[in-house]
C-alpha cells in the first residue's frame, strides 16, 4: 500500500475547500459586510464625513439608562436561566431520573432555544396576560389575580420572564456536556478521603465546572442582550430597551437618526462581542478538564 506525495493530496484538499464556500459566502454576506456597514456608519454623518459625535451621544441623555435597562434584563435572565437550566440538566445526567428522560429533554431544549420573535410574544400574551389562559384561571378557580398584586407581562420582571423560556433551554444544551465530562472516578476519590456530597461539589465538582458555568452565563447574556422581536412583539415602545430604541432610530418617522442607531449598534455590538469572547476563552479552559 503506497502513501500519497504531497503533491497528490493537494487537489484533492483544494477541492474539499469548496464545501465550506457556502458557508463563508453567507457569513460574508449577512454577517460580515453588515457588520462593517454598522461600525463605519457609526462615525460618519449624513454627508459620509468622519465624527466622533454618533459614538460621543451614546453617553448623553436618556442613551445609558437604555443600556441600563437592557443590561439588567440580561443579567437577570441570564441568572435565572443559568440557575433552573443548571438544576434540570444535573437532574437528568446525575440525578436518579430515568434515562428516557434526557432525550425528549434535549430536544425540546433544542427548538425552545430558537423559539423567539412574535411566535413567544403571543405565546405568553396568550398565556399570562390580562386575559390569558392562567391569568384567568388562576382569578377564576383560585381567586387570585396576579395582575392586582403586581404582575405585569409588559414590564422588567414580565420580559425577563419570556426571556427564560429559551434562556433555560440553551443552559441546558450547553451544560449537559460539561456534566457529562465529570469523571466518576473524581468523586469516588473524593468519596475515598471522606469528602461528603456537598464538599465533592464545592471543592471539586463547582471549581471543574466553574469556567463553563460563567462562560455559558456571558452567552446567555449576550443572547438576551440583543434580542429585539420578542421584546418589541411583546412590549411594542413601552419599554425602552436598546434593541427597541435602535429600531425606532432607523425604522421610525418621528425618531429616525439612522447613525445614531448605527452607534446604539455599534455599542450593541462591543458588549456582546465582549460576552461573547469571554465565552469562548472560558470554553477553550473548560474543555481541557473534559479531555
Amino acid at each position: 500500500m503506497t502513501t500519497p506525495t504531497p503533491a497528490a493530496l493537494r487537489p484533492r484538499m483544494a477541492f474539499s475547500w469548496l464545501g465550506i464556500l457556502p458557508f463563508a459566502g453567507f457569513a460574508l454576506l449577512f454577517l460580515i459586510l453588515p457588520t462593517m456597514n454598522i461600525v463605519l456608519g457609526a462615525f460618519r454623518t449624513p454627508s459620509g464625513d468622519f465624527t466622533l459625535d454618533n459614538v460621543a451621544r451614546l453617553f448623553q441623555g436618556a442613551i445609558p439608562a437604555y443600556y441600563l435597562i437592557s443590561i439588567k434584563i440580561s443579567l437577570a435572565s441570564a441568572a435565572l436561566g443559568c440557575l433552573i437550566g443548571f438544576a434540570v440538566a444535573a437532574a437528568v445526567t446525575l440525578g436518579g431520573l430515568p434515562r428516557w428522560v434526557r432525550g425528549p429533554l434535549l430536544t425540546f431544549s433544542g427548538v425552545a432555544s430558537n423559539f423567539a420573535g412574535v411566535p413567544l410574544a403571543f405565546a405568553f400574551l396568550a398565556t399570562l396576560g390580562r386575559l390569558g389562559l392562567v391569568t384567568v384561571l388562576l382569578k377564576n378557580w383560585f381567586g387570585i389575580n396576579i395582575y392586582a398584586m403586581g404582575f405585569n407581562l409588559l414590564s422588567f420582571w414580565g420580559l425577563t420572564l419570556t426571556y427564560l423560556f429559551f434562556q433555560i433551554p440553551l443552559m441546558i444544551l450547553i451544560i449537559t456536556p460539561a456534566l457529562d465530562g465529570l469523571k466518576r472516578e473524581w468523586r469516588e476519590a473524593a468519596q475515598i478521603l471522606g469528602a461528603s456530597g456537598l464538599q465533592y461539589w464545592r471543592m471539586v465538582a463547582l471549581p471543574i465546572l466553574f469556567p463553563s458555568l460563567l462562560g455559558t452565563f456571558a452567552l446567555l447574556f449576550a443572547n438576551a442582550f440583543g434580542a429585539v422581536a420578542t421584546a418589541y412583539a411583546l412590549t411594542g415602545s413601552s419599554m425602552s430597551i436598546v434593541p427597541i430604541v435602535l429600531f425606532a432610530q432607523i425604522r421610525g418617522d418621528v425618531l429616525q437618526d439612522p447613525h445614531l442607531g448605527y452607534a446604539l449598534a455599534f455599542g450593541m455590538i462591543v458588549v456582546t462581542g465582549i460576552a461573547n469572547g469571554l465565552y469562548i476563552w472560558l470554553r477553550v479552559r473548560s474543555e481541557r478538564w473534559v479531555k
